[in-house]
């Protein structure tokens, strides 16, 4: 089947590339690709990995990072930087 469609300038590199890499012509990589977009793919898994018990208290982390973060400013501004 014959059709006219318009690309992205993303798209059509990506279509070229496949061309190059695989010596194929335009349309063998075009339908390629669609293909490789439509096919299923398995789902994401990631492994879990035991981290150990934390080496400090968790509960108010984002509140000590803020003071860290606060002293270091403060080190800066009277160092004049």
């Amino acid at each position: 089947m014959r059709t006219t469609v318009t690309f992205d300038a993303d798209t059509e590199a990506h279509v070229r590339r496949l061309m190059d890499e695989r010596g194929l012509s335009f349309t063998q990589a075009l339908n390629d690709a669609i293909r490789a977009g439509m096919s299923p793919r398995p789902p994401f898994r990631t492994s879990v990995r035991s981290l150990g018990s934390p080496r400090a208290d968790l509960d108010q982390a984002l509140q000590l990072a803020g003071e860290i973060e606060d002293a270091g400013l403060l080190r800066r501004m009277r160092a004049g930087q």
